[in-house]
């Protein structure tokens, strides 16, 4: 005897549809198998219209059909199902890919500060951010050697090549505290070329990295441009300015060119104390920015 409501099926398949998202773009192990399994069994029950559950527990739904729901609800529903597949596939793919280089340039900030101060000998230094690069890198293999996004997915040498990138940072650590700096910089160079591998296996292109690097900083120089707080523009933009340079390195045409436009127009605009103009031109600088990340990042 069916004891689910429409209503209460539509719910179902669209739990159904938002557990096998996060099962297949978002989790890993047991967990995984758990929103695997949740999706089927809510699947089942909708497409049975019966649920064990509620008759265990003497309950039911399909007393709300007071009426029938009409043709039109119902294509609506199927509809918004769709979206909900489609979208949420889209999304899960796109963040969990923006999820991924937001962590790895978290973690290569250190590796590439480290890297720079081994080349320029400057021990103390090397050592602090050497800790750092160790630890964070540490928390990244361990995450995406269990976890691999959509974007990564194929990849069978990923988790082979995070391995030698920790291999080559534990064999430099003694090095950068108390060795040769010089054979540190030169074993450190050696990850470069490792990170840039499983890049373009990918599809990644490092003018994404470079992207997704300078869009973090970028909200910040956006949020003191709305806030009005000039100052803080003018504090930020030399950042801003740096962390942009290995994106005009990777292209320069005419759509980069616009950002580097609006981003020194937003300064123009804070050292000439033009306020009411600064949230405007933010805005510019933000829709160059996604303009060109929507496309190519």
């Amino acid at each position: 005897m069916k004891n689910i409501h429409p209503i209460d099926r539509w719910c179902r398949l669209a739990l159904a549809i938002v557990l096998a998202q996060g099962g297949y773009f978002w989790l890993t192990g047991v967990w995984q198998w758990a929103a695997f399994a949740g999706a089927l069994l809510m699947v089942g029950t909708a497409g049975a219209q019966f649920c064990p559950l509620y008759r265990l527990l003497g309950m039911g739904t399909a007393q709300w059909a007071v009426s029938k729901v009409s043709p039109l609800w119902r294509w609506l529903g199927w509809l918004a199902l769709l979206a909900l597949l489609v979208g949420g596939s889209y999304g899960s793919a796109l963040f969990s890919r923006k999820l991924f280089l937001e962590e790895f340039n978290a973690m290569n900030h250190f590796y590439k500060q480290t890297l720079f101060l081994t080349g320029k000998n400057e021990r103390d230094s090397a050592v602090a951010n050497g800790e750092k690069m160790v630890s964070g890198y540490a928390v990244f293999q361990r995450k995406y050697s269990a976890y691999q996004p959509y974007a990564l997915r194929g990849d069978h040498q990923l988790v082979s090549d995070l391995q030698q990138v920790a291999v080559i940072m534990a064999a430099a650590q003694p090095l950068v505290r108390d060795g040769d700096l010089h054979q540190a910089h030169l074993d450190l160079e050696k990850i470069r070329p490792v990170f840039q591998g499983i890049f373009k296996r990918n599809g990644f292109s490092m003018l994404a990295v470079a992207l997704v690097d300078f869009h973090d900083a970028m909200e910040l120089i956006l949020d003191a441009a709305n806030a009005k707080d000039a100052e803080k523009v003018k504090q930020l933009h030399p950042m801003l300015s740096d962390k942009f340079k290995p994106v005009e390195l990777e292209a320069n045409d005419a759509e980069i060119q616009a950002i580097r436009k609006n981003l020194d127009e937003l300064l123009a605009l804070a050292q000439a104390g033009n306020l009411g103009a600064m949230p405007a031109q933010a805005d510019q600088l933000k829709r160059s920015f996604v303009k060109v990340y929507l496309k190519r990042g």
